[in-house]
This record gives structure tokens, sequence and C-alpha cells, in this order.
């Protein structure tokens, strides 16, 4: 049969964009973005890649900060993979031209919170667009790379949904946002990397896209997902009301900036001997904790004992962005508070980022790949972007004649019962509460009376949403919609198995950490309310 394209890659940060490049010498790729190429949670990312390259580091550290930050459900083999190939990670990327900042030694290398050694690669303290400026540029010169933007995935077509007995894809339903249509394509190979899930909470570091799509049309599809309760919190984002979401990149700690109370006074030596350059969890929780005991909005990281030079040529972006609304962060603290972050869970996949499904791979953010377990290392996920789109790619490549073998006829996506919806103010009060009970009851630290209502909740609105979709028309806000209230199923599904509080998850009815380590597995079930 006719293919619209050999490989689909939904999703154009880091991961998907390094899959296409890797693909592109020898098959013909189609790259579709919810909105232009840079728009992603990579081009944000203000801290770097981790990497040995300090005379006293070592791979054997490396390993153990990634598996002790994981709290037991790392994968140690993969957690080996991935680090021990950072070095042909980062000759790649400066032979593609990404500029990391040098000393006359070799690297500038950041401290960042539960690394042994410095050991984080960076561009000032904007290395996620330096990598994101540098990927987009080769992707528009490749000849053999398609881009479509203001494109939202919808589903997979596999051959399972059309009745037969494997579970293969044979192409994607995918919305045109500015033609407001479906598209219908028909390809045998799909490259999920469309990012995290940290959209379900009401304050979140991540761009408006990072609504967990790639992990809801994988659970739809029948893939198993794993690890959803384990949402990193950010500890730093800017408390500012005309600058949301904006990060404070963990460098600033490792830096010597320090967590205050509103009064001045040092508090993370009552919570870790690490301090500020202790796990994220921790700080996240110890913020959580004062912040509540306290009864204020925010507190604040202080970098004013630091010289004013250094800190603004170390820090460019965030000295400039806070002083676009009236903080110069040399002078006086900078307000802070937890936000959603990072999905350390997601598609499970192998180590080759195959999915339960033949011919569907899932990279990035968007994978459970055993690298993170219980809480993610600062800078190791461009990492994992870099070394999993690299292995899907190759076992692409490797498989494509079994691959390409497929004669299926591809329904066309039919619109005929369905008429214009004139109710959207139900999308915007069901995104708004949505968000708003996960942050309450599924955030930094849970109870089983607060999972048990978010559950409640979730419920009612997967009902609601259900009907809406089989009534309406599809639009970009009901897609997003649609799979944030899965993911936040998964994400309550996962908490509510998991009867102790280990890294990322803290449950007070089960404070003390269990003895085995077990990661939590879903497969949805076939009901049609759990793949609506």
């Amino acid at each position: 049969m006719s293919f619209d394209a050999d490989v689909l890659i939904v999703g154009a940060g880091a991961a998907g964009l390094t899959a296409a490049l890797q693909l592109a010498d020898t098959h013909r790729v189609l790259v579709i973005t919810k909105e232009d190429l840079q728009a992603g949670s990579t081009t944000q990312a203000q801290g770097g890649v981790a990497a040995v390259t300090h005379k006293g580091d070592s791979l054997d550290a490396h390993v153990q900060d990634t598996l002790n930050t994981g709290f037991g459900l790392c994968d140690p083999e993969i957690v080996r993979m991935v680090v021990g190939k950072a070095n042909q990670v980062v000759a790649r990327l400066v032979e593609l031209g990404v500029p990391f900042d040098r000393t006359t030694d070799g690297f500038q290398l950041a401290s960042e919170g539960a690394h042994s050694f410095p050991r984080v690669l960076h561009v000032a303290d904007e290395t996620g667009h330096a990598i994101a400026a540098t990927l987009v540029r080769h992707v528009n010169e490749h000849p053999n790379i398609e881009v479509r933007v203001n494109r939202v995935a919808i589903d997979l077509i596999t051959s399972k949904k059309l009745g037969k007995q494997e579970n293969k894809v044979l192409g994607m339903y995918v919305y045109d946002r500015g033609q407001q249509v479906v598209e219908t394509l028909a390809i045998p190979c799909v490259v999920l990397a469309t990012g995290g899930a940290s959209k379900v909470y009401k304050y979140t570091s991540n761009p408006a896209g990072a609504t967990g799509d790639g992990i809801a049309i994988a659970a739809r599809a029948g893939c198993r997902i794993s690890n959803m309760e384990f949402n990193q919190f950010h500890p730093t984002c800017l408390y500012h009301p005309s600058a949301t979401s904006f990060l404070i990149s963990e460098s600033v700690r490792g830096e010597g900036g320090k967590l205050i109370l509103p009064n001045g006074d040092s508090f993370m030596h009552r919570f870790d001997e690490r301090e500020e350059l202790a796990s994220r969890d921790v700080v996240a929780r110890a913020i959580d904790f004062e912040m509540k005991r306290l009864g204020v909005p925010s507190l604040y990281l202080d970098v004013s004992q630091l010289s004013a030079t250094h800190v603004q040529e170390r820090f460019p972006t965030i000295y400039e962005k806070l002083l676009s609304v009236g903080i110069d962060m040399t002078r006086v603290p900078i307000p802070i508070v937890p936000a959603a972050h990072y999905t350390c869970g997601g598609v499970l996949v192998d180590r080759d980022g195959l999915t339960d499904i033949e011919g569907l791979y899932a990279v990035g953010e968007t994978a459970c790949t055993g690298l993170h377990g219980a809480n993610r290392l600062a800078s190791n996920s461009l990492l994992e972007c870099f070394v999993f789109a690299d292995a899907a790619a190759k076992h692409i490549q490797k498989n494509w004649t079994v691959l390409m073998q497929t004669d299926f006829a591809i329904p066309e996506w039919d619109e005929s019962q369905v008429t214009e919806s004139d109710e959207d103010v139900v999308l915007s009060q069901d995104w708004g509460e949505l968000r708003g009970f996960m942050w309450n009851y599924v955030g930094i630290v849970r109870t089983n009376q607060r999972l048990e209502r978010a559950a409640r909740r979730i419920d009612m609105l997967k009902r609601e949403v259900h009907e809406y979709y089989s009534k309406f028309k599809v639009n970009s806000d009901l897609l997003e919609l649609r799979n944030l209230i899965l993911v936040a199923e998964l994400i309550v599904k996962a908490a509510r198995w998991r009867e102790e509080s280990r890294g990322l998850h803290f449950n007070k009815d089960y404070p003390e950490t269990s003895a085995t380590a077990t990661p939590s597995i879903i497969r949805p079930g076939m009901d049609p309310l759990d793949v609506f």
C-alpha cells in the first residue's frame, strides 16, 4: 500500500528531532508538532546535559548518583547504558554545533542537586534553547524530513482496533488546528515524543502543550503505563503574577544560591545534610512544608551574596527575565514556589524505545525507560532523549522490512454523527477543575482521602468529556482535556496502589518506604470509558 511517510514522529523536542535526523538518511520522515519547532519543553531547559568529564568524576559515580536518586526503582542496566553513552551524545551535539560553555581546561561544568561531582554541561542558562535551535536548523535543511505545525495527534490506527488479533501500527488520526480538519495518515511506524504531562497540575514550569498526549494515546491503544505516581516538582519556579511558569534553574543553587524564609533565615539544613543541593523531592517537600507551616504563598532564593558580574554572566536569561518584572536578583531574593516539572513515568518501553505495539516507539519524557525510577537526577533527562532517540531510530532501521509489511485499508475519520459545539464553556470549566484538584489532592504531599476524592472527580469529568467527545466535532482544547483526564486517572490509580512513600510519591498515610521496590504498571482496560 502507499504510505504518507515511512515514520511519523509526534513531537518536536530533543527526542523527536534527534530521532528524525537519525532516520532521515534512510527513511521519509514526517514530524508533527502542536505549534512551531521551538515551542516545547526542550527550549525551556535551562540546566544542561549530565556527562562525566570532570577529572575526579567517574562513570560509576554518575551511575550511583542516578540509582540513589531513583530510590530503588531504576533499572541498573538501563542506567549504565544511558550514562555510558553520555560522552558520545556530547560529541555528537558538539559536531552538530551546540556551543557548550568552556574554560581553558575543557567544558565548564555546573553542580546540581544530588550529583556528587560537577558534571552538567551547559550553554549559560539556556542550554535547551541552544540545543533546540541547532536541531531545528539541521531538520529544516534535510530533504527527507517534512514538518507539519499546528497539528494535534488524536489516536493511533492499529490492526487490533480493526478487529485483528495482533496489535500493529497502521497510521494515525491528526487534527489540523489551522484548517480545523482531521487528517488520516497511513504510516507503519510512529514515534511518540510528545513530552510529559505536567499541565495536569495548576502550577507547572512546563509549556502549554505538556498535556500528556503521547501517554494517553498509547494507553488508549493498549500499551502498559508505568510509574505515573512519580511527578517531579521543581523546587524553584518564579512566584510572580506577570511571569507564570518561569523556572529558576537548579544551577542557581549549584552556584551558591540559598533558600530562605520570609524573615531571611535558612532552613534546608533542618531537612537534609546536602542542604540546597539535596535531591529535588527533598527540596520541594521542604519548601512545601515551610510554606504551609508559615501560611505564606512563597519562599525565597537568595544569590545577593554572589558577585553581580558572575550572576549576570552565568545566568543572563534568568537575570534579564527577572529584571523585566522588577526583580534584580543580584540585590534582592527571588520569590519562588514549587511547580510540577517532570513526569518520571510514562509509556513502558524496552531498551530500544519499543512499546507493546509493533511499530510504536516512545522516547523522551513520554516514555518510562527505567532510567529515572522514583525520582529523576537533574540533567539526566536531555541525555535520555538523545540516547533513546538514537536507539529507537536504529531499531526501526534494522526492522524496517517487517514494519512496512501491511496491506490494511485505513478507515477515514468519521464525523457523520457529530455536530459543531456551542458548549465550549464546559471545556474551560472542566480544564480548570481538573488542574485545581490535581494540585490540591495529588500534589507534593498526598493522603488516602485526597486520592479518593481525586478519583471520584476524575470519574465524573471523564463521563462528561466522553459525552462531549461523542456528540461534537473535535478541537484542540477537547483533545488535550481528554488526554489530561486519562493521564490524571493513571496518576491517581498508581498513587492509590502504592502503599508506601518513595521518592517523589509521599503519602502521609504510608510515610515509610517498603523494603522491596516495585514499579507500578497499569494496562488500561478496554471499557469504552477507559479508552475514550
